[in-house]
């Protein structure tokens, strides 16, 4: 299994932008807001990756980590904002 990368949008470098913004009135304030939104979309597609690599597991691989294929199979068809 390969690993994801993905953008993070919580760098040093972006949150010293945002706090830069964030003095400079409304412009600055939606930036924020902007920054919590893109966080939570990126908290939740990273959880439906997650569900996702359960479903690709094997059965060994699942046992190794305590899931049963079941259990596994239930998680992996959440959706993707619980």
């Amino acid at each position: 299994m390969d690993t994801i990368d993905t953008i993070r949008h919580d760098s040093p470098a972006f949150r010293a932008q945002v706090e830069l913004l964030a003095r400079r009135g409304f412009a600055g304030r939606m930036a924020v807001v902007l920054r919590s939104i893109v966080r939570q979309i990126d908290r939740m597609l990273e959880r439906r990756r997650g569900r996702l690599a359960l479903m690709e597991m094997t059965d060994d691989q699942l046992k190794d980590i305590g899931i049963s294929r079941c259990d596994a199979h239930r998680e992996g068809i959440r959706a993707f904002w619980e």
